[in-house]
């Protein structure tokens, strides 16, 4: 992807392999300030201005991903940026979606780590702590996976989960003590809140 400036707020990117009707297309303005970071161009801004355009021009098989590095400000730095680019894709590919797009923020997380787990070993992973949960839910049309995703998102907070759920603090703890029976964890254990969080992450 080749990148140009015009009138200094827009930038345009050409791709040679899509149809000519989505050959050029506009890209969000490089932000100045986010949230302390960096200027430079957010992957999840980028692929909200292409995904749909892109998704039109692929094959019906294909797919494309994107890796966004930190913005660079001299020829020197150029090489450090592709390289990050370049991880950053890496990211992108390990994600569900025909267009899926990464940037350099998250090569600073667990998310950089998640593309080198084997298939099996995730699938392997993910299926011993939710399973039990998933198939509680088939057979009782509970909600136990949603409620145990807000409960990690909450940062194990019962008053803003519950709130978040519209249930009654009681009914909360009656299934994150469910969640915790079927799975043999305990949530209130920082590894098992890892643990459940990355599960759900790599599924």
């Amino acid at each position: 992807m080749s990148a140009d400036t015009t009138n200094g707020d827009q930038m345009f990117a050409r791709f040679a392999s899509v149809p000519a009707f989505v050959k050029m297309l506009a890209l969000p303005a490089v932000s100045s300030e986010h949230a302390g970071s960096e200027p430079g161009l957010l992957a999840e801004t980028l692929l909200e201005a292409v995904r749909d355009p892109l998704t039109a021009g692929l094959n019906d098989d294909g797919r494309l991903t994107l890796g966004v590095s930190a913005a660079v400000h001299s020829a020197e730095g150029l090489r450090g940026a592709l390289e990050e680019a370049r991880h950053a894709r890496r990211v992108a590919a390990a994600r569900p979606g025909r267009v899926c797009a990464a940037g350099h923020q998250e090569l600073a997380s667990h998310v950089l780590l998640l593309p080198f787990v084997p298939d099996d070993v995730r699938r392997a992973f993910t299926a011993r702590l939710l399973d039990p949960l998933r198939d509680y839910d088939r057979r009782h049309r509970a909600e136990l996976v949603p409620t145990l995703e807000a409960f990690l998102d909450c940062d194990g907070s019962w008053t803003r989960c519950a709130t978040r759920l519209h249930l009654h603090v009681n009914t909360l703890r009656y299934r994150v003590g469910r969640i915790e029976q079927l799975t043999s964890r305990d949530l209130s254990r920082l590894e098992d809140k890892l643990d459940f969080f990355l599960a759900l992450r790599m599924s």
